[in-house]
């Protein structure tokens, strides 16, 4: 292998490592300018794509352990990785590719595990990870928040009692 591949596999190598999913994405036919809007937008999303050649990925995806790629690396295709959460990054795909009709996600993987384009369009339907930390963070304080209040019913109850009492004390 001569030394800039060889360079550019461990580029690619040391990304994919260091990220917990990548999405293989078709960018055939999309302007520059369309790209780097992408660009941004991936990056709002904590999120990167980068123009690969297909066999230098090939061999950085199996010196990384990714499972097979199959026939799925074909064409001209670009490959998303990211830090944080691949639900925002699929969103922003999805999203762009509503405004654009480009690029076409072809597969991804996440935590070593194959994910076909179906499972891209799933995770981007979902909600974002601090809305879905918000709802489970209001499911654990429901039942403690519904304990309170019966522990108070009877003592508000009291309370409208006297009260109730001393209204008509007064009168």
């Amino acid at each position: 292998m001569r030394a800039e591949k060889k360079i550019l596999t461990n580029e690619y190598l040391s990304r994919l490592r260091a990220s917990p999913f990548f999405v293989v994405v078709d960018y055939r036919g999309l302007s520059v300018g369309h790209f780097n809007e992408l660009r941004k937008r991936l990056a709002q999303a904590g999120a990167e794509i980068h123009v690969v050649k297909n066999s230098v990925f090939r061999r950085a995806a199996q010196e990384a352990g990714v499972p097979e790629l199959g026939e799925g690396l074909a064409g001209q295709l670009a490959v998303i990785t990211g830090q944080r959460d691949i639900s925002a990054a699929a969103k922003v795909v999805k999203n762009f590719q509503a405004e654009f009709d480009k690029p076409k996600p072809q597969f991804g993987c996440l935590d070593n595990r194959r994910l076909a384009a179906a499972d891209l369009q799933a995770l981007a339907e979902l909600p974002s990870l601090e809305v879905l930390r918000g709802n489970l963070l209001g499911l654990l304080q429901a039942p403690g928040a519904r304990l309170v209040r019966l522990l108070n019913t009877p003592a508000s109850q009291l309370a409208q009692v006297l009260q109730a009492r001393v209204d008509r004390g007064a009168a």
